[in-house]
């Protein structure tokens, strides 16, 4: 395994788990504020939009390199 391939991966498995502890995390914090449906739905909204422009990060960067 070069260190390319590591790099790629641990990039990946760290950001997954990243991305799945701060689902946790709004979850959570959703249950505590008693947020209800529209409320979840706004805080998971955010979450999403977030995660998208980091998707759309990487997809330009790639289109790029060439």
């Amino acid at each position: 395994m070069t260190i390319e391939q590591f790099e790629e991966w641990s990039l990946i498995i760290g950001l997954g788990g990243l991305i799945l502890f701060m689902v946790f995390i709004v979850w959570s914090l959703g249950k505590e504020s008693k947020a209800g449906k529209f409320g979840m739905a706004v805080l998971f909204l955010a979450l999403a939009l977030g995660l998208l422009g980091f998707v759309i990060k990487l997809v330009l960067v790639e289109m790029l390199e060439r």
